[in-house]
């Protein structure tokens, strides 16, 4: 397995503005049939997800791909079928999640909202027509003797001693199967194909198991559900797909997926097309261990904005162009590979630099009085929101006698490349005026610094000197008086190592989980304007990040941010030089 980083001149490699969505080996097996009039030129994908969790950035990827390439050609069709055949693990709640992810992305189905579970009288007919042409039979072996059976990848399988059951006694055990006589596990039925194939998944899979569990459209009807490999295939035909594009784990399934479609001469035989699954460093995309990471309480959900869901990236602040661009840029191919994290996040700051108004927030707030400002003063300062699109306008931020500056901002011994605020020392305040520190109070029990004493110069107003002098140091700040307490939220890689699943013998993944991924700050302060600000609204906090009002727990009393993606630190990086 590769890895694809995120040096930049990689990254040069992959973004072009505006372009044309790339080629790739899917796109030109689809040419080549449009050519010859395979399908009669039809182009109907699907996307067919399982309701048994939220989406993630990995199915971001298969959405794309299966919703973009319907839409590059005229008349070209993509579905959204749920694949809800497995009832003890599927809600409705994860069924309108997956709706809402859709959409969210920027696709739409249409009309063509299907499910699996439409067609489960249809599946029985086929299932008791494979029972009837020989091709299929119930096997009253339990699931460890089944196992058993199989066979490994350097032995052949043994036929169970129920492959010879007759026609009219496999008619009879599956309609009673259907009418709810037996237990779970008593008996299932599987196809008749060949225990001693080299690909396991032709040894006779089993396509009926009994389930005595409510489902969550048919409610109680059924007690038996297909198997993945049955209902899936035949749910492509019946809805008229002709090319069903899947992951690359379902390779080895392409056999079977023929083999029922072909046994059971169906007119519609869509080609299955496989392309290597999404990857990333620093996070997990096992929806069972996304599970795992809820229900044990290490994340708050699965909209945790640490998730790798698109809901925990919802939250967090990404939006679906940046996802969208980076699924195209990304590519399509046959070989598994890890992305590095870094590159989806140089998309999303590419994306938020567009669009996202400029303001000040002081996330460790350190006091500062300017002696020589008159106390009772309040000065309106001008702003731009956002030098990349100076359709977004300017703003008035008050400047006053007490502002907040950043407590990393100053240092009382300065190392050397330090050029922020020390004593002695002046620099300029974004947009307002150059200052210089003269005074340094502590607290006489701690130590701690606790307050700053500057003088301002009033020649200076803009953050410009007039007599032409420079300063190496800016600063953002906020008044004291005037600017708003909010939370702020930290978010950090969910784990410490590139790849989670490299423990040491008796750990688990979760053993690799970050303590510092999150990190909450509870005094912050704000520039005035941002009262009310929406939830989901997104800000760059100058020097600090992106950040976005968090969609669950921000209100009008208590403002939550959530930081999208860090801003580079050019002192950050001098300093874990040094």
């Amino acid at each position: 397995m590769k890895t694809i980083n995120s040096k930049e001149n990689e990254k040069a490699d992959l973004i072009t503005a505006d372009s044309a969505p790339s080629a790739n080996f899917i796109r030109s097996i689809i040419a080549s049939d449009i050519k010859e009039n395979k399908n009669d030129g039809r182009v109907h994908t699907r996307f067919p997800p399982e309701p048994n969790g939220y989406l993630h950035i990995g199915h971001a990827k298969a959405i794309s791909l299966n919703f973009g390439i319907a839409s590059e050609y005229e008349g070209g069709l993509c579905n959204l079928r749920f694949d809800d055949t497995n009832p003890g693990k599927e809600e409705v709640e994860y069924t309108e999640s997956i709706k809402f992810d859709v959409r969210w992305l920027g696709f739409d189905w249409g009309d063509r909202l299907f499910y699996a579970s439409d067609y489960f009288e249809t599946l029985y007919d086929y299932a008791v027509q494979l029972i009837k042409d020989g091709k299929a039979y119930v096997c009253s072996l339990s699931a460890e003797e089944i196992r058993e059976y199989r066979g490994t990848l350097t032995e052949p399988g043994k036929n169970s001693p129920y492959r010879t059951r007759s026609v009219e006694e496999n008619l009879d055990l599956f309609e009673r199967m259907r009418a709810g006589e037996f237990s779970d596990g008593a008996h299932v039925l599987r196809a008749k194909i060949d225990m001693a194939s080299p690909n396991l998944n032709m040894r006779d899979p089993t396509i009926y198991r009994i389930r005595h569990v409510p489902h969550h459209r048919t409610g109680s009807k059924w007690c038996i559900y297909p198997m993945y490999d049955f209902a899936h295939c035949l749910s492509d035909s019946i809805e008229g797909i002709t090319h069903s594009i899947c992951t690359l784990e379902f390779e080895n399934n392409r056999p079977l997926y023929d083999w029922f479609l072909n046994e059971l001469k169906v007119k519609c035989h869509p080609q299955q097309i496989e392309f290597a699954r999404l990857n990333f460093s620093y996070t997990v995309m096992s929806k069972r261990k996304l599970l795992k990471l809820v229900e044990e309480g290490y994340v708050s959900g699965w909209d945790d904005p640490r998730m790798p869901t698109l809901g925990g990236l919802r939250r967090r602040g990404y939006t679906p162009e940046a996802i969208r661009s980076f699924c195209e840029r990304i590519g399509v191919s046959k070989t598994n590979s890890t992305v590095d994290i870094s590159l989806l996040e140089h998309f999303i700051r590419e994306d938020l630099n567009k669009r996202s108004p400029r303001v000040m927030a002081v996330l460790r707030p350190l006091r500062v009085v300017i002696d020589n400002y008159p106390a009772s003063r309040v000065e309106e300062i001008d702003a731009v929101n956002n030098p990349e699109d100076p359709r977004m306008g300017s703003r008035r931020i008050p400047f006053s006698h007490v502002i907040y500056i950043e407590r990393e901002d100053f240092r009382e011994h300065p190392p050397k490349k330090f050029f922020r605020l020390s004593p002695g020392r002046e620099i300029r305040l974004k947009h307002a005026y150059y200052i210089k520190c003269v005074k340094v109070v502590k607290d006489e029990q701690t130590g701690e610094i606790i307050e700053l004493h500057c003088t301002y110069d009033p020649e200076t107003k803009g953050g410009w000197s007039a007599d032409g002098r420079r300063v190496m140091g800016t600063s953002h700040w906020v008044s004291a008086a005037h600017s708003l307490e909010v939370e702020v939220r930290l978010y950090d890689h969910l784990f410490i190592k590139e790849n989670p699943e490299e423990v040491e013998e008796g750990e688990d993944f979760k053993s690799n989980l970050n303590p510092d991924s999150l990190v909450t700050l509870k005094s912050c302060r704000v520039e005035p304007g941002l009262r009310g600000a929406e939830p989901g609204s997104r800000y760059q906090f100058l020097r600090m990040g992106y950040f976005c009002v968090d969609s669950v727990d921000s209100s009008d009393e208590r403002l939550v941010f959530n930081r999208t993606i860090s801003l580079r630190d050019s002192w950050a990086r001098i300093e874990k030089s040094l």
